[in-house]
């Protein structure tokens, strides 16, 4: 097959939410679906039975939460789906972020009796902010809940969105009776048996027939006809064209734990969805279609197989052709390398490909070369842009609690850091290890993956510090620098990249130091990209 209709049969796409949105269970039910796995892991009371086969790492399993991206790809009527699954608690968000750089589209998943929750709202600006299609899948609908047309208000005003209902339900909890499809004009009817895998769909043409009382009563039948009335005269039609360019977003509802209405959000979406998106780099614009291939890093896992101590660096092709065994150049390192075994992922579950196209994700077996935001390249020297690393709201010293394993603590810091789940400072003053998070719970696990994957056991204190700023300097061979320098040097450190820190302990301390050394840049993010120092 061409490296066009290579192309133009893959979607790569996001799903986010908040917390118990039902995110992990409509991954698990695409998954169901689209034919790759029998049973799907239930999720219950945030204990999972049988283990969500998306949710792979042991802490994972135990507190019922996602707290990994992870990448699960399978064939539906013909088209590769790639689906990014990422934590939904805030916590773990700068995994989300730098997830939603490889997506080309994504689907939003709210919670019918909550409505447009804290976390969904920052995930979406940031979407928005990347002109990123959104479809929005409204979740338990068996269970009761909000008013669908108070929903649909609530997300255009809370998220900044123009919906369109794609499907509307026919009742709620007690009452839910099915759900209409206005994408397909067909009426599908709600059992609430969850070991069903698809409920009966029936073609209804014309809302007026007598066929719809039959089915769902006259009074339902009533009150539908009414709010597909009203959805018509108040909502656009869709539009595939400025659904694609993030200025219209379809709108589906369903239950994902009951498998219900999960088929037409598939149906709809392999339909609608976008084929590989060009992406900036530093240099120009690289679209898909070109021959030379070209990717980059946007996630690194250490331990996925905790028997093999192997680390993956998770890379979304972006253009050409992903060829086993062919050389590839490391723009940052500027040297080229050679992977014999790429992987494919199905959650935990990997295989090696030959070959692999734009819009899909490729694992590769790392020894410690890359970082997130690597590019690689057939030798264009280039960087893609945009993959960022937030500056951390929560600091604290890490020790070394058993002397006997320092080893083991220094290569699992090492390789945690390096995944980007949080940053290691060390003081310029002390030589000490700080670590910066964007959540607090990603100290619990940070703690808890070196002690069972690396055998390392460590103890934090507390530091008090407001925020971390990547420091750059106009002149660095300057008075007000090394005046600078001299004055917060107790306030300084170091990041694994080498790149200045300064720590502010208040937000009065940032203020007055931004005055008094106007020359001294202080950056709250950094693009991964060399700063001087």
């Amino acid at each position: 097959m061409s490296l066009k209709k290579e192309i133009q049969r893959r979607r790569t796409f996001g799903i986010i939410a908040h917390p118990d949105a039902g995110k992990t269970t409509l991954t698990e039910k695409l998954l169901l679906f689209g034919g790759a796995i029998n049973e799907a892991g239930a999720v219950k009371n945030n204990k999972i039975k049988k283990g969500a086969t998306s949710d792979f790492m042991e802490i994972e399993r135990q507190r019922g939460i996602s707290v990994a991206t992870s990448v699960l790809a399978f064939e539906y009527e013909g088209i590769k789906i790639n689906i990014l699954d990422t934590p939904g608690h805030k916590d773990f968000a700068e995994d989300t972020f730098r997830t939603l750089t490889a997506v080309d589209s994504v689907i939003v998943v709210i919670d019918v009796a909550k409505g447009v929750e804290e976390q969904t709202e920052k995930l979406v600006e940031v979407c928005r902010m990347r002109n990123i299609p959104i479809i929005i899948f409204i979740n338990k609908l068996d269970r009761e809940g909000r008013d669908a047309f108070d929903l649909l208000d609530e997300i255009e005003q809370k998220l900044h969105l123009r919906v369109t209902p794609l499907s509307f339900p026919i009742g709620m909890g007690y009452d839910f009776k099915g759900i209409y499809n206005v994408w397909e004009k067909n009426v599908n009817l709600f059992s609430g048996d969850s070991r069903k895998n698809i409920e009966e769909t029936i073609e209804i043409e014309d809302l007026s027939s007598p066929e719809l009382d039959k089915l769902i009563g006259k009074k339902a039948a009533d009150t539908l006809r009414e709010e597909i009335e009203l959805i018509h005269e108040v909502y656009p039609d869709f539009d595939g064209k400025e659904y694609l360019e993030g200025n219209l977003q379809p709108v589906f509802f369903g239950s994902a734990l009951n498998n219900f209405g999960v088929r037409e959000l598939l149906d709809c979406f392999v339909e609608i969805a976008p084929t590989p998106r060009a992406k900036e780099s530093s240099t120009r614009l690289v679209k898909p279609d070109e021959k030379e291939f070209s990717g980059f890093v946007f996630k690194i896992h250490a331990n996925m197989d905790p028997k093999h101590r192997d680390r993956l660096a998770f890379v979304k092709i972006v253009s050409g052709i992903f060829e086993r065994n062919s050389p590839y150049l490391h723009v940052r390192n500027g040297k080229k390398m050679k992977f014999s075994s790429p992987n494919a992922f199905f959650a935990e579950k990997k295989q090696i490909v030959d070959v692999s196209y734009p819009g899909d994700i490729v694992g590769l077996h790392d020894t410690g070369n890359f970082k997130i935001g690597d590019t690689l390249t057939e030798g264009e020297e280039m960087q893609y842009k945009g993959i960022p690393s937030f500056s951390p709201e929560f600091f604290k010293y890490i020790n070394n609690a058993d002397p006997m394993k320092s080893k083991q603590l220094e290569k699992g810091i090492d390789q945690l850091m390096d995944e980007g789940v949080a940053q290691l400072f060390t003081l310029e003053l002390n030589g000490r290890k700080a670590i910066g998070t964007v959540g607090a719970l990603q100290f619990e696990v940070i703690q808890y993956r070196l002690e069972h994957e690396y055998g390392a056991s460590c103890s934090y204190e507390n530091l008090n510090v407001y925020k971390a700023c990547w420091v750059e300097a106009k002149d660095p061979k300057s008075e007000e620098f090394a005046d600078f320098k001299r004055v917060k040097a107790k306030f300084l450190a170091k990041d694994k990249r080498g790149q200045l820190v300064f720590f502010a302990d208040s937000a009065f301390t940032l203020q007055m130091t931004q005055s008094k050394y106007p020359n001294v840049k202080l950056h709250f993010v950094s693009e991964f990209e060399k700063m001087k120092n």
